[in-house]
């Protein structure tokens, strides 16, 4: 399944809001039920940009059309979704 621009903007719409916490993924799983979806820690992701930064998540596009996937920045090509979702500072 490729992503098509009505794809992107429920992500954004899911993903986007300042309050948006993990629950938001089951969201996007049932909003897009074909598209690869994986979690993951931010250690987890080498030095590739993310296809969109929202204020709790970040987004990264997978190829998963060969063997192996990779990260990419072609939404044409993209399979699936690796989010980050960003942890939320911790008082002193």
């Amino acid at each position: 399944m490729a992503l098509s621009p009505d794809d992107i903007a429920r992500i954004d719409a899911l993903l986007g809001d300042d309050a948006a916490e993990t629950g938001a993924l089951k969201a996007v799983r049932q909003a897009l039920p074909g598209l690869s979806l994986t979690q993951c820690d931010a250690s987890d992701i080498d030095a590739e940009q993310p296809f969109r930064d929202y204020p709790r998540f970040s987004v990264y596009l997978v190829d998963g059309s060969s063997h192996c996937w990779t990260i990419t920045t072609d939404i044409a090509h993209a399979t699936g979704l690796v989010v980050v979702h960003h942890k939320a500072a911790r008082a002193i």
